[in-house]
């Protein structure tokens, strides 16, 4: 398996990106997010990668942190998630987000990914609630954030926002901008701040 490719950019598009290495052009397909992450054409760029081998075809799918590239392997082992739908919802939610979404059972905040219905967001936190929960993913952190949004007073939080008739998905986007380290009273307090507009 090809883990990352570092060379230099011949092209990009919003949803590829053909990186030069040793001599071979490889046409990678990228979150939307990456094309604008990476170095401009001409300049050297490095993506982390995954291979998708099928009966019919080899792709290669690109990132630009190995977070991502954890994150679309552990999007894509769930059943019913191709590649097309983990780079969607990449192309909409960070690592940090998708494992507070998961771990919060916000599966409303995965439908803003095109392709993603009701249905699948559901089987996809059900399914991913344990191994984001433990903060690993085969043994990879995603992040020191996603550990601390996991383990910390983010769900606490959450769960009291909603409770004031905040829904699950708005609840968990604010507070997964915010320090997930402080105190759940401190989070509910600055998340009413933000959602009323404050600082």
């Amino acid at each position: 398996m090809i883990y990352s490719l570092t060379g230099k950019i011949l092209k990009k598009s919003i949803d590829w990106v053909v990186l030069s290495c040793a001599g071979v052009g490889y046409r990678v397909q990228t979150p939307a997010s990456v094309s604008g992450a990476l170095p401009g054409v001409g300049r050297e760029g490095t993506l982390y990668t995954v291979m998708n081998v099928t009966e019919n075809d080899v792709s290669l799918f690109g990132f630009a942190t190995e977070e991502q590239q954890t994150c679309f392997e552990m999007l894509t082992g769930v059943s019913g998630v191709g590649p097309k739908v983990a780079l969607a919802i990449l192309s909409v939610l960070s690592p940090d987000r998708i494992a507070l979404a998961i771990s919060s059972g916000d599966h409303k905040a995965l439908t803003a990914a095109n392709g993603v219905g009701p249905k699948l967001a559901q089987r996809i936190t059900l399914e991913l609630k344990d191994k984001v929960g433990k903060g690993l993913v085969e043994g990879v952190q995603l992040s020191d954030v996603t550990a601390a949004a996991v383990a910390g007073a983010a769900p606490q939080a959450i769960a009291a926002l909603v409770s004031l008739g905040y829904s699950q998905s708005e609840a968990a986007a604010v507070i997964a901008r915010l320090d997930t380290s402080l105190p759940v009273e401190e989070l509910i307090k600055l998340a009413l701040r933000t959602m009323a507009g404050g600082r």
